[in-house]
């Protein structure tokens, strides 16, 4: 009776040249592994998978039969030097839910087991994370192997192609070589595995160590130039039953102690007052702590702390690109000594406001050089972490997120605005709404830009009426985007030209902070100088244009009642700029055709929707800088005079 299912091996290996070990004594040594004699010809990694037993269980179907499997995943180092940080694939291919699984943590996998796992999953070392060598173990089996129990249950595996019955076993193998043309980065001085890069790191650094308990210092930073995160929050599992009891710079999202009470915890520390420990969930959530806290005696005083979970680009302010804070562990048997120390596994970071689609996915911590800090003391020297973990998040976004913020065209030769695409940021699924969804929206005279949509329909058909374009009937949807941005052609000479970049806030929140980047494909390396911004090529690129508020007037400010709401509209927070660019670097673009309009513009780490036509000077009364300029000045005055 044949097994159909498929296993795949893929296995991350990392080694080192850390020979300074003590070794058994030849009466210490224990017994070969049942997997010895499978072994002895592999000169590498050995890895087999053990099918050892399953059954159909409950309920009965057919169509969709659930059977239990239970296997073993062996893995064994018959290599030259130590395995640093072991993962290891396992391509699971029927629907299987695993449900226990020992000596691991799922890598790929933020949620605790059961999990599925019918795409395949990885596997990493927990608690032993490094297998060490022959060679620097004279042999020692329980040095050099870790064996992974799973049980689990997988569907669809219809006759003949059924699990093996409980007295026969299905067995696989595979013998992985290193290749000769891989160099490692770790070397005899650094025993530990290199730090990578990614969207957000988080250091998990392990600063004091008793018996029974540690400080750890967590800091979260954003290396990625275009995101950011607002009111951010960490959870992370612990898998030896630690709980919190003290923390600085950042707080549970629920202080609940009831797990450690009616749970190990509670028996093993009697006499703990467990009123003034802060959270027993085997997955907390913490969060940041407000601005208010940062000098607080007991809560804060922590550097990059109590930001209210903002952290901003590096290129912005890298003092604001960071979150830390600290928390005291308390650990459970056997784990009662100085140096065993665990990080919780399964990171998971949240983005808030604005941007909550944005999701990172973040691997497994791993092992790294200890960190350094400025000595406390003021001392010009440096203290070192007593252990440290690194975990590498990157930014993944779901499928179809709808923008946040939308892109309006103007341009000096023509007196009609192109306003932001209807639908741009998604359409209510109302019953009762009488617009269309699928219309492109009005052209608009440029003052009718600074009016809310909902007050706009006159303006708009009135406009259609002097241009004697159609109007639809229904008309189109509003663009339902709580910020817009207008990119004005503001003028084009010989030696260059000139647009101007207005932002307009019609949400109820003020955006502190904000910052844009305009990306222009022909003409952005022609950028020269922003006027009432700050502006700066983006780092690594010469098309993309990075914007920023200056200091003192970087906050957006939320839409508000005109000072006459009875006869006026409510108005925007708004800000706007001037940018001048030279033709000397781009000779050859042709800004009216295209080349002085952004192919992307993205606001807060939110790309925005663009409109899907240019403006013209054909069909439409050709319009001076200077008439533009009139009219939006007349618009605006009611806001200036605020």
């Amino acid at each position: 009776m044949a097994l159909n299912l498929r296993i795949i091996f893929v296995i991350t290996i990392l080694l080192s040249l850390n020979s300074s070990h003590s070794l058994p004594t030849p009466q210490q040594q224990p017994p070969p592994p049942p997997s010895a004699s499978l072994s002895t010809a592999c000169n590498g990694v050995f890895l087999s998978y053990t099918h050892t037993t399953g059954y159909p269980i409950p309920p009965t179907n057919p169509a969709n039969q659930a059977y239990r499997f239970e296997s073993t995943v062996t893995i064994l180092n018959n290599g030259l030097n130590e395995l640093k940080s072991w993962r290891v694939f396992v391509g699971f291919q029927h629907n299987e839910l695993l449900v226990f699984a020992t000596n691991v943590v799922l890598a790929d996998v933020t949620s605790s087991l059961p999990a599925f796992v019918g795409n395949g999953t990885v596997f990493a070392g927990l608690p032993e994370t490094d297998l060490k060598s022959a060679v620097e173990t004279a042999r020692d089996w329980t040095q050099m192997e870790v064996q992974i129990r799973l049980v689990g249950t997988q569907f669809g595996v219809g006759a003949p192609n059924v699990p093996l019955p409980a007295n026969c076993n299905y067995v696989m193998h595979i013998c992985c070589i290193k290749d000769s043309s891989f160099r490692s980065k770790i070397t005899a001085e650094n025993e530990f595995l290199p730090r990578q890069d990614g969207d957000i790191t988080i250091m998990y650094d392990v600063m004091r160590s008793s018996e029974t308990d540690y400080w750890a210092q967590v800091s979260i930073s954003n290396h990625n130039t275009l995101r950011r995160l607002d009111n951010w929050k960490l959870s992370g599992e612990w898998m030896r039953d630690e709980f919190i009891y003290g923390m600085k710079g950042a707080y549970p999202y629920v202080v609940d102690t009831s797990d450690c009470i009616f749970g190990r915890q509670g028996q093993f520390y009697k006499d703990m007052d467990f009123s003034a420990a802060l959270n027993c969930e085997r997955r907390p959530t913490i969060i940041d702590l407000p601005p208010t806290r940062a000098n607080d005696t007991n809560l804060g005083r922590v550097p990059f702390c109590c930001r209210n979970g903002t952290i901003l680009p590096p290129n912005m302010d890298p003092s604001k690109s960071k979150s830390i804070f600290q928390m005291q562990v308390y650990k459970m048997p056997p784990d009662l000594n100085k140096s065993e120390l665990i990080p919780p596994q399964k990171w998971k970071i949240i983005g808030g406001t604005p941007n909550p689609d944005n999701q990172y996915q973040c691997g497994p911590p791993v092992r790294v050089s200890p960190s350094t800090f400025p000595d406390s003391s003021g001392l010009p020297t440096e203290s070192r972490s007593i252990a440290s973990w690194q975990v590498v998040c990157n930014i993944t976004r779901p499928k179809q997120t709808r923008p946040r913020c939308c892109v309006s065209f103007s341009a000096f030769f023509n007196d009609s605005a192109i306003p932001c695409s209807t639908c741009a940021c998604g359409c209510n699924n109302i019953p009762s709404q009488t617009c269309s969804a699928i219309e492109p929206a009005l052209l608009l005279p440029p003052y009718a830009l600074l009016i809310p949509f909902e007050n706009r329909t006159v303006e708009a058909v009135e406009w259609a009426e002097i241009k004697r374009l159609s109007v639809p009937n229904p008309l189109p949807c509003g663009d339902n985007c709580g910020v817009r941005i207008n990119w004005h052609l503001l003028s084009d000479y010989r030696g260059g030209w000139t647009a101007r970049i207005t932002l307009l806030n019609w949400g109820e929140t003020d955006l502190a902070d904000w910052f844009a980047a305009v990306q222009l494909d022909n003409a952005g390396p022609g950028f020269e100088q922003v006027y009432s911004f700050n502006g700066t090529t983006l780092a690594g690129s010469n098309n993309t244009i990075f914007l920023q508020g200056i200091s003192d007037f970087n906050n957006l400010a939320a839409e508000k009642d005109d000072a006459n709401p009875r006869k006026h509209p409510r108005v925007p927070g708004y800000q706007q700029s001037v940018i001048l660019f030279t033709k000397k670097t781009t000779p050859n673009i042709n800004v009216a055709r295209g080349d002085g309009f952004p192919t992307k513009v993205i606001f807060n780490g939110d790309e925005c929707a663009l409109p899907a036509v240019l403006p013209s000077s054909s069909g439409g009364k050709i319009m001076t800088a200077t008439t533009v300029l009139v009219s939006l000045a007349t618009a605006l005055a009611p806001l200036l005079m605020q």
